[in-house]
Formats: structure tokens, sequence, C-alpha cells
């Protein structure tokens, strides 16, 4: 039997295909993986593999995509899945040709019938007995491939090829997946993985595919445990932090690692209480939710956890500027000099440069460089000649980050050969000639890179790209975080069905005032239940009372003033 696994990046589909294949075998099938770990099985897939994801490749078009992508599933079934299956072994995959289809058709925009005789001829007529799709809401999907990237210290990896068009290309893929399902339900198995532990959903498929295996037919398409019941009523931002912590609750019984994650740089005491619960089970991650956090509770965890998990701790500090994040920095530095240097962004402190001197010194000029971004002083331009001479382009690009100086730009004109990924990413905020010239020319095959380099930018240009990008990918969403602006709202209000999360996420650091919460209520009553919904939401609503609170003895200060001078006219 073949049996193939088909999803959207981080939907669990690797995951649930290696545990069906240990329990088949442990229920005495003979059973071959052709992806068994995660890894494909033929190396000359694996190369094949290796060039379709090399983001350096930006102007590999759709046609030359799909037929590498062809190439790598025809080898593999060459070297692995027709063997295996002449062998009479239950031969397990994780992608085949239906996965072409669905990201150069639903994906990319060609259409499916001109791909269909290509991917026949690729199958040689060997196509699956049964297609297990595992759906997830991609928010979420998203949400879980960053964290695995935290807990793998790749978060600093570079996004694929894929990645670099932006979010909306897994939502139109899974939407063709899930058209390619309805058009086959004898062939294909729904199996949705929102909500549910893992346990559950691996019993629920091992039940279905052993079923088909003895020749059980089973009529249901869709295999949906029940999910956990949100609290009773219409979720509003007046009952937000509920909803947002009964749902982490729930969420930290089958997946405490995502619980965790979901409090990042969320303030206030029943964030803290969680992740003091949380610390002593998942120390790194409770030290990378204080990212940018300034409270005593903040620094009392921090301080507790240096110990354990010194980089995490730095990893967390964010921006944070204070005299106390000075003296961290320091102490954490011995065993965690990396992510300390990396940390000093926009800080040009004696302090700071007393570390970068130090990191100088002991060799660690990337990261040096990695956090120089937003620095302009004549020090730091000789730390980037020293970086140019040592040929780490990349980080001298990224040591750019925030300064549109005529010097900067020329510095990125010569780095543009080199890694100009690189260098638009530095030009995040900026209107300069570079940044405007790279976001013409890379639109079309980085468009997440190029409209996230638009945050903050109010000029007519940016709105066309934005509002040409919104109907595409999220990140045209992520490029008007805290903006305030007519233009703004409207394309907030515009794109709320589409990319509810991410418009949600774009008022942070916004006041609570009457267009805010109108915005937030409507997308909570639409979307009640989304757990990504509701975490931006409670981030919204928390960071800005927070403000408020911080801004109240000022209020009270000015008050005072405004009240003793009118007493002095009178």
């Amino acid at each position: 039997m073949f049996i193939d696994f088909e999803g959207i990046d981080g939907s669990g589909k690797t995951t649930l295909s290696n545990l069906l294949a240990s329990r088949l075998k442990r229920l005495g099938y003979k059973v071959a993986h052709a992806r068994e770990g995660g890894e494909l099985q033929s190396p000359t897939a694996r190369r094949i593999r290796e060039l379709t994801r090399d983001a350096r490749l930006l102007e590999m078009g759709p046609r030359a995509e799909f037929f590498l992508n062809l190439a790598r599933d025809a080898q593999q079934l060459e070297e692995v899945i027709a063997p295996s299956l002449k062998r009479g072994e239950v031969c397990i995959t994780d992608r085949y040709l239906y996965s072409q289809l669905a990201l150069t058709g639903g994906g990319r925009g060609l259409k499916e019938e001109q791909l269909l005789p290509s991917c026949e001829l690729a199958s040689q007529g060997l196509w699956p007995d049964l297609v297990i799709l595992v759906d997830v809401d991609p928010d979420l999907a998203r949400l879980r491939k960053r964290l695995g990237k935290v807990q793998s210290g790749k978060v600093n990896d570079t996004d694929s090829r894929k990645g670099l068009v932006g979010a909306g290309l897994a939502v139109r893929v899974r939407e063709a997946f899930l058209a390619q399902a309805r058009r086959d339900p004898a062939r294909w198995i729904i199996l949705e993985n929102n909500d549910q532990p893992l346990r559950v959903l691996e019993q629920r498929l091992v039940e279905a595919v052993v079923a088909r295996l003895e020749g059980r037919e089973q009529p249901v398409q869709r295999l949906v445990p029940a999910p956990t019941p949100p609290p009773p009523g219409v979720a509003s931002v007046d009952d937000v932090e509920e909803r947002f912590f009964h749902a982490v609750d729930g969420l930290e019984a089958r997946e405490p690692q995502l619980a965790a994650w979901l409090l990042n740089g969320i303030p206030g005491l029943p964030a803290h209480q969680r992740r003091v619960a949380y610390a002593e089970r998942l120390p790194g991650l409770v030290a990378r939710s204080l990212t940018g956090l300034d409270d005593d509770t903040a620094w009392t965890l921090r301080d507790v956890l240096s110990a354990s998990v010194p980089v995490d701790v730095a990893e967390g500090l964010g921006f944070v500027t204070s005299p106390r994040s000075h003296a961290l920095r320091q102490r954490l530095y011995a065993q965690a000099p990396a992510a300390v240097l990396e940390g000093l962004k926009r800080q040009d402190s004696p302090e700071a440069w007393a570390l970068r001197e130090r990191g100088m010194k002991d060799g660690h000029l990337s990261a040096v460089l990695l956090g120089l971004a937003g620095v302009d002083g004549e020090e730091s331009w000789v730390v980037r000649e020293a970086g140019m001479q040592r040929k780490l382009y990349s980080e001298v690009a990224r040591s750019l980050g925030g300064l549109a100086t005529e010097r900067a730009d020329a510095l990125r004109e010569a780095l543009i050969p080199h890694d100009r990924l690189a260098v638009l990413k530095s030009t995040t905020g900026l209107e300069t000639p570079v940044a405007v010239g790279l976001r013409e020319q890379l639109e079309k095959g980085a468009l997440k890179l190029v409209l996230r380099s638009l945050t903050g930018v109010d000029t007519p240009r940016a709105w066309a790209m934005r509002e040409r990008g919104a109907q595409l990918t999220k990140e045209a969403l992520d490029s008007v975080d805290g903006m305030d602006s007519p233009r703004a709202w409207k394309l907030r209000a515009s794109a709320a069905r589409r990319w509810p999360a991410t418009v949600v996420s774009s008022m942070k650091g916004l006041p609570l005032v009457a267009e805010t919460r109108a915005l937030l209520d409507r997308i909570l009553e639409e979307q009640a239940g989304k757990l990504p919904v509701l975490r931006n939401a409670y981030a919204v609503v928390a960071q800005a009372r927070a403000l408020e609170q911080a801004q109240r003895p000022v209020r009270s200060l000015v008050e005072t003033l405004a009240v003793d001078a009118g007493r002095q006219e009178a």
C-alpha cells in the first residue's frame, strides 16, 4: 500500500507520518518511509531539494521550480517508493506530486490542467492508494514553525525561496490541497491538527489506516477530534484576557512549549504567573518570552534563569537598554558572547562599546557586526571596514540596519552583489534610493522581505506597494505596525477577513481608543476561538494597558502643574 502525507509547512505531516510508520511496524507491518526522520532517502533528491530552496536563486521561475520538484519526486519514486512497493511493503511518503500541483497551481498561479500531464509522466502511473492531508490553520502552523526554529537553534537561518514569497503562499497552497481532497474523497483523508493532543491524532490516524489495510472502508473523509470548547458568549476586547489564558491553559496540556512561546513579549501579572509555572520545565522558552519586558518580575526571572540558559536570557533582553540590562549583559558575556553582542543593536553607549571591544579581542567580529544595527559613530565604521576585509558581507549589510546616510547607502551599493537580501533587510523603515531600487527589483521574488522593509514608511510609493501586496500575503499588514494614519486604518479594515491575526498584531503600540476597540471587537467576533487571533489581540490590549499605567504618574504631574499655573493666573 502506498500512503502519502500532504499539508502546508508546519502542519505536522512529517511528525505524524513518522509516528504512523513506527506504529505500523509495531503492529507487524513491513514499512518503508521515503522521508524517514524528515530526510529524503534518495541522495539525488536531497541535492535537487537544496537547489529549489536556495534563496539566492530568486530569478528561478515557477515552471523551472515545478520541473525540478518533479525531478525530485521522480527520483524518490524510482529509488525508494517503487522498490518498496515491489517488496510488498507499506510505503509512506512525506509529499508527493500532489504537492507540486498545490504549490505551482494554487501557490504560484499556473493552471493545474497544464501541469497534470507532466505529473503523470513523472508518476509512471503510480499514485498513492491513500492520501492523508494534515490540515491546520496557517497562522498556527507558522507559530509552530517559528517555535521549532527556536528549539533547534535555527532561528537565524535564512528563508527558503518559498518563505521569501510571504505567508500568503501557505494560504493558497492549503486551499489547493483542500480542493484536491474534495475532488477525490475516496482517496483522501483530512486530519485536522489544530487543537488536539498528538497522541489523539496519532490514534485516529492509525485506526483509519489499519481499516484501509484490512479492507474495511471508512466513509468519513475528515478526522476531526472534538475541540476544547471556548468560554460561552461572543469574544470582545473586554473579555479577551479571560479567553486568551483559557486557551493557553488548554494548550499547555497538549503543547506546553507552544503555550510558553505564546507569552512572548506579553506584559502583566497573568502572563508572569504562567511563566513562573513553566520556568522549571521550559526555562529557555520562558527566558525568551521576556523579550522587551523591563518590570521587576521579568528581571527576577532573568536572574533566576541566567545560570541555566544564558543564551536564551540574552536573546530575551531584546532592545531593553536600562542599567540593569547592561549589568546582566556583562555577566552573561562569558557564557553567551554571541547572543550578548548581537543584542546591542541601536546602542551607542560606553557600556555597549566596552562589550564590543571585548568581543573584537575575543574573535567575535561577526556577532559585533550583527549588533551594530542603528549605530553610526566613527568607531562603528572602523568595525564595518574590518568586516569587509574579512568578507563578512551579510553581517556588514545587517549592521547598516536603520541608517539612512549617504555613507550607509554607498556601502549598501557595494554589498548588493554579495548579499542583496541582507541589504534589503537593512533598509527597513527607510526610503533611500538604494531601498527604493531594491524593493522594485525584488518585489516579485522576495515579496515578504520587501513588504517588511516598508515598516513605518509613509510615502505614496510605499502605500501603493502595500495595497498590491495585501492581496497576496499578510506581510503588507506587518509593515503598518503601530501606524495610526487614515491609510493604515483603511488597509487594516480591508484586510481584516483575509489576514485577521496580522491585522490585529499591527495595532500593537496603539492606545485603546474607539477605532482600535471597534476593529478588535469585529475581528474577535468573526474569528472567535482562533488562537493566533486571541494571542495577538491580548498582546495589543495588554501593551496598551501597560502603557496607560506607565503614563499615569506623568499625567498626574502635568495636571498638577496645569492647575497650579491656573491658580497663579487667577
